[in-house]
C-alpha cells in the first residue's frame, strides 16, 4: 500500500468537511473574491459541510486598531453572504469567538518543531528584514492556522498557492500527533487548489499578488468598488504592447496579459484557452473593456449586497454569534477528546 493510499484510507474515517478563512484586515478585494468567496460558495452547493471564518486571531499578528477591526470582522462577513454564503447552511463565525483555536494551537505550538517554522516563506516575507520586532504571534502563525482546520477535523481546505505551505505544516503537524500519542485522531488534510485565478495578481505589476495591503488602490479591485472605479483600474491596468495570443502557452514571460485573461476566464467561469479563443490577435484596447464590463456585472450586486447588510451590524453580530455556536459545538469535543489524549486531567462536571 502506497502513502498516499495509507493517507486515504485514514482519512476515509472522518466526515468530509471544508474549512477556510480569511483575515479581516483590510477590505475585501478581486482577489479575495475570485481566490476564495467564489469557490466557498460552490463547494457549499456540493452538499459538503462548509466552515468559514473571519480569522480576527490572525489579523492581530501585526497591529491592528481596535475599531477598524471591528469594522473590517463585519465587512468580512457581510462579503461572505453578499457573495452568496448562506448562514443557515454554513457554518460562519469569527475565529475569537471559538476557545478551541487558541487551546489547540497552544498544543500545536508544542508539536511543531522549530525547524519547520523556520522554513516558513511567509514570516520572512511579511517580517521583512527586520524580524526580531516581528511578533511571536506572525512567527507562530502557521500552528494556528493548523488548529483553525484540525479543530473542526477538516478534511478539506480550499486554499490559494501562497498558502500551500502552510497547509504542508498542519498535515506534518497532523501526522507528527497521531504518530507520536499512537493515535489516528487528526486527518491528513487535503488541499483544493484549482480554477483559471486561483492567485490574482496586482494590476501595477503582474508579478505580485494582489493585496489588500497594497499601497496603491489601483493595484487593485475592492469589493466596494463602484463601476466607474472598476473601469478605471482595469482601463489603466499595465499590459503590454503585444495582441492577445492563440493559446495559453504564449502568455508565458507576459506576466500582466496573463493576470487580465486569468481574472476574465475565472469571472467568466470558462477556460484562458476560451478567452483566447475569442480574443486572440486583439489589443488590450479592446479587451480591457469587455473585462472591465464583465467585473462590473459580476461584482455590482455583491458590493450593493454588502452595503446593505453593513446598515445593520446586529443582525451580522447575532449571524456571527450563531455560527460560533454551530462551530463550538463540533470544536469542543474535539479538544476534549485531545486534552485526553496529551494527558492533561480535566473536570467531568
Amino acid at each position: 500500500m502506497t502513502a498516499s493510499t495509507d493517507q486515504a484510507s485514514q482519512n476515509s474515517r472522518f466526515a468530509p468537511r471544508i474549512f477556510s478563512g480569511i483575515q479581516p484586515s483590510g477590505g475585501l478585494t478581486l482577489g479575495n473574491y475570485l481566490g476564495a468567496l467564489k469557490r466557498f460558495v460552490e463547494k457549499q452547493d456540493e452538499g459538503i459541510e462548509t466552515v468559514y471564518c473571519m480569522v480576527d486571531m490572525h489579523a492581530i499578528t501585526v497591529w491592528q486598531d481596535p475599531a477598524r477591526l471591528r469594522q473590517q470582522t463585519r465587512e468580512v462577513a457581510a462579503g461572505f453572504i453578499a457573495a452568496g454564503i448562506d448562514p443557515e447552511r454554513s457554518i460562519l463565525f469569527n475565529q475569537s469567538q471559538v476557545t478551541a483555536h487558541a487551546e489547540l494551537a497552544w498544543i500545536f505550538n508544542c508539536v511543531a518543531r522549530m525547524g519547520w517554522m523556520n522554513r516558513m516563506t511567509q514570516f520572512k516575507d511579511k517580517a521583512g528584514k527586520d524580524k526580531e520586532a516581528a511578533s511571536l504571534g506572525l512567527y507562530a502563525y502557521p500552528a494556528l492556522m493548523a488548529a483553525d482546520i484540525l479543530a473542526y477535523h477538516a478534511t478539506h481546505v480550499p486554499v490559494g498557492e501562497d498558502q500551500r505551505q502552510h497547509l504542508e505544516l498542519t498535515r506534518d503537524i497532523a501526522i507528527k500527533f497521531n504518530h507520536d500519542y499512537d493515535v489516528d485522531f487528526f486527518p491528513v488534510t487535503e488541499p483544493l487548489i484549482e480554477g483559471a485565478a486561483t492567485r490574482v495578481m496586482s494590476l501595477r505589476d503582474g508579478t505580485k499578488k494582489m493585496s489588500k495591503s497594497d499601497p496603491s488602490d489601483m493595484s487593485r479591485i475592492n469589493l466596494t468598488d463602484d463601476a466607474d472605479a472598476i473601469a478605471q483600474k482595469f482601463r489603466k491596468a499595465r499590459t503590454d504592447p503585444d495582441p492577445l495570443p492563440e493559446g495559453p502557452d504564449a502568455l508565458e514571460g507576459r506576466a500582466e496579459a496573463r493576470n487580465l485573461v486569468n481574472i476574465y476566464a475565472a469571472l467568466a467561469g470558462v477556460e484562458v484557452a476560451q478567452v483566447l479563443a475569442e480574443y486572440a490577435g486583439q489589443g488590450f484596447g479592446a479587451f480591457k473593456p469587455r473585462l472591465a464590463d464583465l467585473a462590473v456585472s459580476v461584482l455590482s450586486p455583491i458590493s450593493a449586497r454588502m452595503g446593505e447588510l453593513m446598515q445593520d451590524t446586529g443582525e451580522i453580530d447575532r449571524i456571527l454569534g450563531r455560527g460560533a455556536e454551530r462551530a463550538d459545538a463540533i470544536a469542543r469535543p474535539i479538544m476534549e477528546q485531545c486534552y485526553d489524549i496529551v494527558g492533561m486531567v480535566r473536570s467531568r462536571g
